[in-house]
């Protein structure tokens, strides 16, 4: 049975027609969204009120964010976050990975899931076993502090100059497999015959990293870093349910992205977090433009 020639679809037009529901679904909730929130930040607007109590206020968003103290403490607390977990991550992913990779090889699989395994679970999961283990008085961190170096019982959970290590730590151990599965994948395109030619120079194994693996690794540093970057900027998770969503003692482990929620949700002024929302991420363009720039090498690109 032959469908009717108004039913019939066009080789012509066939290919959107296919795609056409991921395009429906992305402009729904993908262009929609960020326009709203754009369009928010330049009113004034309690969702509780009605679309109708909306109230044009220009740049006064904006201003209000940057006069906001909170909003600048935010902002070093989660630059202070990035930096502490970011940074180890790569000092250690890049050893470790090329340890496993020299060092394991039927193996090789099970120990890289392994270390990629946190990166997969649950944060609520993660948060409450961390909870447990930062636990003052029956931590097995502690227990362990107190053990070896005889350590008296840190509350890291209770203090505000102990929350923001606890959280770079949990951060650090989260992200470090997914970097250090980055650089395996790098260290497998590194060909073998640089480093026989430089074991027939001569080289050691230290020489080798530094002239060889480092080198041929820069560009994935260079992903592996802006990622970090980005992530940073935009923690929320692990410090978000590891206080309660209240950012901690004194608001020391609030990040910028906790406080423009708290902004919304808590405070019901979503111009305001729409507002802080769009200078996060021109802070984050800035930071990503400022890492390639950091990578490049001087008269050309990565």
């Amino acid at each position: 049975m032959r469908l009717p020639s108004f039913l019939r679809l066009s080789p012509r037009w066939a290919p959107y027609v296919f795609i056409s529901p991921f395009l429906i679904l992305f402009a729904i909730f993908g262009v929609f969204p960020l326009l709203f929130s754009l369009y928010l930040a330049f009113q004034s607007w309690e969702p509780t009120s009605g679309l109708q109590a909306m109230e044009y206020v220009g740049l006064g968003n904006f201003a209000f964010a940057l006069e906001d103290e909170w909003f600048w403490k935010s902002l070093k607390n989660t630059a202070w976050l990035a930096l502490a977990s970011g940074v180890p991550q790569h000092l250690v992913a890049i050893p470790l990975a090329v340890f496993i990779h020299n060092s394991f090889k039927r193996l090789r699989d099970g120990v890289i899931g392994a270390y990629f395994l946190p990166y997969i679970t649950s944060t609520v999961a993660i948060a409450i076993m961390f909870s447990s283990l930062f636990s003052k008085d029956f931590g097995l961190i502690n227990a362990g502090l107190h053990s070896l170096f005889g350590v008296e019982n840190v509350d890291w959970l209770g203090k505000a100059e102990n929350i923001k290590p606890a959280v770079a730590f949990i951060v650090f151990w989260r992200y470090l497999g997914f970097n250090v599965v980055l650089y395996l994948a790098a260290l497998q395109t590194i060909p073998k015959d640089l480093y026989e030619a430089a074991d027939m120079d001569g080289a050691g194994r230290w020489q080798q990293f530094f002239h060889i693996t480092l080198p041929s690794l820069k560009p994935m540093i260079l992903f592996g870093v802006m990622l970090s970057v980005i992530g940073g900027l935009q923690l929320f998770e692990e410090p978000f349910i590891l206080t309660g969503g209240k950012g901690g003692i004194d608001q020391s482990a609030m990040t910028s992205a906790m406080y423009l929620y708290r902004m919304a949700f808590d405070f019901n002024d979503f111009g305001g977090a729409s507002a802080m929302s769009w200078l996060l991420f021109a802070l984050v363009v800035l930071m990503t433009w400022l890492t390639n720039r950091a990578f490049r090498p001087r008269g050309g690109s990565v």
